[in-house]
């Protein structure tokens, strides 16, 4: 079940089909009942959000073709049982798995290798795909306009060293009781972390869904 609020819930699937359809229909009176779903979606949005609908609409007027969740990638880098997490500067200097939008081209784990060493410093190897999360399913803050699925991967580390990268200005490893506070909860949540810790320990762990 949804963590987030119906009206986003609902507002994301009018856009989805509006986004769809646009991609598929021929009918110029059916592109324009599209358009005006799409339309309706933003202001759905703009009303609960408080957030200006026209830049909403522009978002969406930006995406095309069958409508898909996007992908969020992390790396989970453990060292002598310890875990990574870098600071992000435009979060107000909270921490997080490094990580981010996997790129075109790229296959997921490509995406996070690249993340990891761009945010941290570190060259790593993919070691598991530990879970497989639906973002509207956790507690993240702030809510987002698209869908997120968000996959977490288990790394180590096979070379490089801890350096600040152009979003992040820390990297440093924290065992599972000293995990900090200041957590930026758009991107990770205690719970997600400690269960990197969990998969660690117990190789034979499944991957998570959901």
């Amino acid at each position: 079940m949804s963590e987030e609020p119906l009206w986003l819930v609902w507002a994301r699937e009018i856009q989805a089909v509006a986004q769809t359809g646009l991609a598929f229909t021929r009918d110029p009176y059916d592109r324009e009942r599209y358009v005006q779903l799409r339309r309706l979606a933003a202001h759905v949005m703009a009303e609960y959000a408080g957030i200006d609908a026209q830049r909403i609409e522009m978002l969406f007027a930006a995406e095309s073709g069958y409508a898909t969740p996007k992908l969020d990638v992390r790396g989970a880098v453990f060292r002598d049982n310890r875990l990574l997490l870098v600071r992000e500067a435009v979060d107000g200097n909270r921490w997080t798995l490094p990580g981010g939008w996997a790129d075109v081209n790229a296959s997921p784990a490509e995406s996070v290798v690249k993340e990891v060493r761009e945010e941290s410093g570190f060259d790593v190897r993919i070691v598991k795909l530990a879970a497989v999360w639906d973002r509207a399913r956790h507690p993240h803050q702030p809510i987002y306009a698209y869908h997120i699925w968000k996959l977490f991967f288990i790394c180590e580390i096979i070379g490089g060293e801890a350096s600040a990268g152009l979003e992040t200005n820390d990297a440093t490893f924290f065992a599972e009781h000293e995990l900090p506070a200041e957590l930026s909860i758009s991107r990770v949540l205690l719970p997600q972390l400690q269960r990197m810790f969990e998969h660690v320990r117990r190789p034979e762990l499944p991957t998570e869904f959901d």
